[in-house]
């Protein structure tokens, strides 16, 4: 019978990832050196929407049935449509909502200007409350004065609604390398952090062994987990099952470990995200731009492998 390559790769990669499940599977249930947990403890893991074609009920249909608790999707700006239609799923599903704020403004002021009026209708909203926002945060090239104004808004506007309010290590943005982050953190003694600590590996094309002092700092403010797996050369592996990444893998389940730790002992909510993203993100063959890997079906077992070992 033949074959064609599309066909081919989608059953060489399904059987792989089969034969490899057993090896993640079995570090996912190795418990945590925990020795108690507060009965306030909470667990929430959310779906990313990047990449997902279709209606936003459809999306939150997708979710639920996976057992997700919730979604992190950009605050729809001036779209009311899209307002209605998002917070119409979110009830008819049951789901929580983490938003997502941020610009691409070069002007500093011209960015600063649209991202306060973006984070405060995602936090004034009263239809659903949100579990946080998460915030792509200033630039990579702006002056720590200029990005500074970003964390002196959301930290107003925190006390204001009572709402937790993270900023993303992410590359691009404010905090994007992790000793350029060790500066806000020492600055902004009350800053929280969504920690995607998968582009500083690509940042500093390492796995941070010579910034861990600066990491730990990190991990310690950390209120949010945007849960995918980077590496020295790139911000994201094409399958965390696969062999090969077992030392990466291990070394982003090690720093997690410290952060549910720290939520557990303190009774504390902790969101995660799965966020393995679609292509050009997810590597992809060359001509004929397959991708590698599935990117729902990863942030599924992700998902799945979070929950056994952090609940």
């Amino acid at each position: 019978m033949k074959q064609d390559r599309r066909e081919f790769i989608k059953t060489s990669a399904a059987g792989s990832a089969a034969l490899l499940l057993s090896s993640m599977e079995s570090f996912a249930n190795q418990p945590l050196p925990i020795h108690e947990t507060n009965k306030n403890y909470a667990l929430k893991i959310l779906a990313t929407s990047w990449g997902f074609q279709g209606t936003m009920d459809d999306f939150c249909a997708k979710v639920k049935k996976e057992g997700y608790d919730g979604i992190e999707l950009w605050w729809p700006t001036n779209n009311k449509k899209a307002q209605d239609d998002l917070f119409a799923a979110l009830k008819k599903y049951d789901l929580e909502i983490g938003f997502l704020c941020g610009g691409s403004q070069s002007n500093p002021q011209e960015h600063l200007a649209f991202y306060k009026k973006m984070i405060d209708a995602a936090a004034r909203q009263n239809i659903q409350r949100p579990l946080y926002i998460n915030n792509h945060s200033g630039r990579d090239h702006f002056s720590f004065d200029d990005n500074k104004k970003f964390i002196e808004h959301t930290q107003a506007l925190a006390k204001e609604t009572g709402i937790l309010i993270c900023h993303e290590t992410h590359r691009g943005r404010m905090l994007f390398a992790a000793h350029i982050t060790r500066k806000f953190i020492e600055s902004f003694p009350e800053l929280r952090l969504t920690l995607d600590i998968s582009h500083w590996c690509n940042v500093h094309e390492s796995l941070l062994a010579d910034q861990q002092e600066t990491v730990e700092l990190a991990l310690s403010r950390t209120d949010h987990i945007h849960a995918r797996i980077g590496h020295p050369e790139g911000p994201q592996v094409n399958d965390p099952r696969a062999p090969e990444w077992e030392p990466v893998v291990k070394q982003h389940f090690e720093w997690w470990d410290k952060i549910v730790e720290r939520k557990k002992k303190n009774g504390e909510l902790v969101t995660i995200l799965t966020e393995f993203g679609p292509p050009d993100y997810m590597p992809t063959l060359p001509y004929t731009k397959q991708p590698l890997g599935d990117q729902w079906a990863i942030n599924v077992h992700m998902m799945h492998v979070l929950r056994k070992r952090y609940s």
